[in-house]
């Protein structure tokens, strides 16, 4: 959260330069970073879908930010390849970079949220497609979960590796890579049921698979967040903007919580499976399926109380750090976004699984407020991209990869 944005040149825009030029240089300059930016757009959307007090124009504010966040993702998309096709020496300087490298990991976290807007709404509710439509996106997911089990293994492989990174200055953008496979799960959750209809053994194979990888990715991030604590308690709270990245664990438990609630849903609607089908006796007992939507449950709501700790530390940390001092604007606030959706989203499901009035209203009061974060970020965003404030990375061969040396203390 403390990456530093460099002024990018007002020369460069609305100038006597050729738009070429113009275009060149954004080019070389994207950033990963930007994809947090479809993450967060993702995450309100689906909040509009999820709300606790529907009306037609939530479903239509759904599909506007829906759509928004598929033409910001597919730009995105292609000014990433655009970059390392025209400038493919700036590759390995970016992925060996010990905060840039890690944002790659937004890419196919924004890509969920597509999938899952597109299977609830596009399909579930507008019936567009059919099966074959469904079968589609069900493709789609299976792409991104490979992307993510990359950006998962491969990511934290080359924070092992290539990287260089210090415990006094860790912040939760270490959880990138790891947080890939608990978004993915929660999107097989979703997936899943939608598939049901169509084949219960592909929809069975989809909730195992989310069920495999949620319990991966949620150990390697209790690990992450368990060395965050330690952080914070030996070398104090992030400084200046940084605290904020305080707010990212709502990440990973709250959309952990949100997959384990799905998965234990699919679970309870596809078991038992036919006797028929199989000689397992798990699969085939009556209360199996009974079983693991009650763990799943039980799981959704410890996670909801681990992210509302780390809310209320948040919040401390925030009140704390804005005492004297002011908290500028920085690209990388759109990582405030997503955490803060999959919170109340989490929140509202659980609203309707236990029809609870508490978790209703508190879910729609902090629908309401990430939506108000989004549209801050955004206008922010806009404003600094009108008056050239925001860049990317230094043009190649400005980026000096970190040194990879690791010196361990005598």
């Amino acid at each position: 959260m403390g990456l530093k944005l460099r002024e990018l040149p007002r020369k460069t825009l609305l100038s006597g330069r050729p738009m070429s030029m113009s275009m060149n240089y954004l080019v070389r300059t994207f950033t990963p970073v930007w994809f947090a930016a479809t993450m967060g757009t993702g995450a309100v959307s689906g909040l509009f879908n999820a709300f606790p007090y529907q009306a037609r124009a939530m479903t239509i504010f759904c599909l506007i930010f829906w759509f928004l966040n598929l033409f910001i993702f597919v730009l995105f998309t292609g000014l990433t390849i655009a970059r390392y096709a025209l400038f493919p020496k700036t590759w390995s300087p970016m992925i060996e970079h010990p905060v840039l490298g890690l944002y790659y990991s937004c890419m196919p976290m924004g890509g969920t949220t597509l999938i899952n807007v597109a299977v609830q709404v596009v399909h579930g509710h507008y019936h567009l497609g059919g099966k074959s439509f469904m079968y589609t996106l069900w493709a789609f997911w299976w792409l991104d979960v490979a992307v993510s089990a990359l950006c998962c293994w491969g990511g934290v492989h080359v924070m092992f590796t290539k990287q260089t990174h210090l415990l006094s200055s860790m912040t939760t953008v270490w959880l990138l890579p790891v947080v890939t496979l608990i978004v993915a799960a929660s999107s097989g959750g979703v997936v899943s049921l939608a598939l049901e209809p169509y084949s219960p053994f592909l929809a069975l194979i989809t909730t195992t698979v989310s069920a495999f990888i949620v319990c991966i990715g949620f150990s390697l991030a209790f690990m992450i967040l368990t060395l965050y604590l330690l952080r914070l308690i030996i070398h104090g709270l992030p400084p200046g903007a940084s605290v904020l990245s305080v707010f990212l664990p709502l990440g990973p438990t709250g959309q952990a919580g949100y997959a384990f609630l799905l998965i234990g849903t699919s679970y309870k609607s596809l078991l038992p499976v036919q006797e028929g089908n199989g000689s397992s006796t798990f699969l085939t007992s009556q209360t199996t399926g009974d079983f693991l939507h009650m763990l799943g449950i039980s799981i959704a709501f410890f996670l909801w109380s681990l992210a509302s700790m780390w809310l209320l530390f948040a919040l401390l940390a925030v009140a704390h750090a804005v005492q004297g001092t002011r908290l500028h604007f920085k690209l990388t606030f759109w990582g405030l976004v997503f955490p803060n959706g999959v919170y109340a989203n989490l929140t509202i499901n659980l609203a309707q699984t236990f029809d609870s009035s508490f978790f209703r209203v508190w879910g729609a009061i902090y629908a309401v407020g990430t939506l108000l974060l989004w549209i801050y970020v955004t206008v922010n965003t806009t404003i600094k991209l009108y008056n050239r404030l925001i860049a990317g990375p230094p043009p190649p061969g400005e980026i000096q990869p970190p040194v990879t040396q690791r010196t361990l203390p005598s």
